[in-house]
């Protein structure tokens, strides 16, 4: 998985590497100008063949010193290039106050500044804030950010420097607004961030104001988990990005290739208990969907075997749509605790048209019998009134999945929050929330979204995002969250941890969403998957 970082830790560890003597901040400063344009060049090559006219933004601090180098850079390519200070040059940290006096361009000062519809510019470079501290503008660059939130036109591109300026690094939340409330930043087509990802860049409205991103490396040295005293001291706590792609042995960590088998022959030496028993529970007649969703999301990805328990008056209804899948008829709790009794069940999921009542009943003994569990939908609308109560149950071994209105009836304080309008940076965002909710109710919590956060109590995070390459909206579509739910509760009972099967259900959830592509409807997910497997080589 990659690793993602806030601001004060991407600063955290600039620092900490200067401090040590391994570089300078005048060298990270180079490096960072040098990747932009290398940046530039590898995402539209045909601005490399021959010279063109830039305008670049900079701003009071060290990320108008990347736009200084930039501009120098583009330069001597030979370009024109125009640069644009906001700021006192006397005010300007150190190496950007080098980099302001190596910049071979006579370079315009606030009250110089042109009007940006006059900037007859092939590209535009915002190095105004990046991940410095943000201020509100006013006056002329105001209204040259708001040019910049139009993104590109027919006649320019817009390039920034670690992110739009305007776009709060942690949360993805845009921090500027009008006189009118609206909140509003750059927009930026192409983000130049380095090291590692920003959460920003992945969360809320990130995407949509940085439509393109590229990581760029300055230098700084990887994380190594063995050596002590090391720069990474001060981020131990950052956020994975979530992905199989990236793992060097995916099958391995997926846990998905790890059926026994003979090595000559390759037929399966274990049985179907081996890979778990998964019990999903089922709401009254013509409530069934959610349930029959969820068991075939389990049974795909690789549990044994799949239960679902209905009501008795549903057995006929729910048999009549499956066949692998097992039934138990479910009347009251004191019927599931007499199916518990088999203690080959070993992950529940509780949730998907389950119904409210039921779920009240339910959830309890479930939770009781402290077998892996997944609760989703009705099982977590139904404490809304009393979420403490549901807490108490709770235990390590549960996933709570759900999405913004669940997130708000469990958790209302924290969901006043995160949706607090953002005035200044850092802005509270869904890790920050996710964590939080994580901590309080003692287990993990997967908060859907386009922007997936899952969290542990124990403070481990990450971001399963479905934007830019991985966007799928056709996702967004009736029954998807009970395949996701299913997808948890067949990986929690083939023997995976609560947060590394809540982060594979979701990474896969939107795999197989982008392997089938618009059309999609719920039933399609599960019967994807073995196109997905083969893809990983699984």
């Amino acid at each position: 998985m990659s690793e993602l970082l806030t601001a004060a830790q991407m600063r955290s560890l600039e620092q900490a590497a200067i401090a040590s003597g391994e570089v300078t901040g005048l060298e990270l400063m180079e490096r960072a100008g040098r990747g932009v344009v290398e940046a530039i060049f590898e995402e539209w090559p045909e601005l490399a063949k021959t010279s063109h006219k830039a305008v670049v933004l900079c701003g009071p601090g060290n990320n108008g010193g990347d736009g200084f180098v930039a501009a120098r850079l583009l330069k001597e390519w030979g370009w024109e290039v125009e640069v644009f200070l906001y700021g006192d040059p006397d005010k300007l940290p150190p190496d950007a106050h080098t980099n302001f006096r190596r910049c071979p361009v006579e370079i315009r000062l606030n009250e110089d500044w042109w009007e940006p519809e006059s900037w007859e510019a092939v590209l535009i470079v915002d190095a105004i804030f990046g991940i410095g501290r943000i201020r509100q503008p006013t006056g002329i660059i105001q209204t040259a950010l708001a040019v910049l939130g139009n993104g590109a036109t027919e006649d320019h591109w817009v390039v920034a420097i670690d992110l739009p300026s305007g776009l709060c690094a942690n949360s993805g939340k845009p921090l500027f607004r009008f006189e009118t409330g609206e909140s509003y930043a750059a927009i930026a087509d192409l983000a130049v961030t380095f090291h590692m990802g920003k959460t920003g860049l992945y969360l809320d409205e990130g995407p949509q104001w940085a439509r393109r991103h590229v990581i760029k490396d300055i230098g700084l040295p990887p994380r190594d988990p063995f050596k002590r005293g090391d720069c990474y001291a001060s981020v131990p706590q950052s956020v994975s990005l979530a992905g199989f792609a990236e793992i060097p042995d995916a099958r391995d960590k997926a846990g998905l290739a790890d059926r026994e088998t003979d090595c000559l022959q390759k037929f399966p030496v274990g049985h179907k208990f081996s890979h778990g028993h998964a019990l999903i529970l089922s709401g009254p007649s013509g409530k069934g969907g959610a349930a029959r969703l969820a068991a075939r999301g389990a049974l795909r990805i690789g549990a044994g075997l799949v239960s679902v328990g209905c009501p008795p008056d549903t057995v006929s209804e729910n048999a009549a749509q499956m066949n692998a899948i097992m039934l138990e008829a479910v009347h009251d709790g004191d019927a599931l605790a007499r199916v518990l009794e088999d203690t080959r069940i070993n992950a529940l999921c509780l949730g998907p048209g389950l119904g409210q009542a039921r779920a009240r009943e339910m959830v309890p003994v479930a939770l009781g019998a402290g077998r892996a569990c997944v609760l989703d939908a009705d099982a977590l609308t139904a404490f809304e009134g009393d979420p403490a109560v549901l807490f108490e149950m709770l235990h390590e071994t549960c996933v709570l999945t759900p999405h913004a209105g669940e997130f708000a009836r469990l958790f209302p304080d924290i969901a006043a929050k995160l949706a607090a309008p953002a005035t200044k940076g850092p802005a509270y965002s869904k890790v920050e929330a996710a964590r939080e909710a994580a901590t309080r109710a003692g287990c993990v919590v997967l908060y859907k979204g386009a922007d997936t956060v899952i969290a542990a109590p124990d403070g481990r995070c990450s971001i399963n995002s479905a934007a830019y390459e991985r966007s799928a909206p056709w996702l967004a579509t009736a029954g998807s969250g009970d395949v996701l739910a299913g997808f948890i509760t067949g990986l929690l009972a083939r023997g995976f941890d609560p947060m590394q099967a809540a982060e594979t259900a979701a990474w896969l959830h939107v795999e197989c969403a982008l392997s089938f592509g618009p059309g999609l409807i719920a039933e399609d997910l599960p019967e994807e998957l073995p196109k997905v497997f083969r893809s990983l080589d699984i």
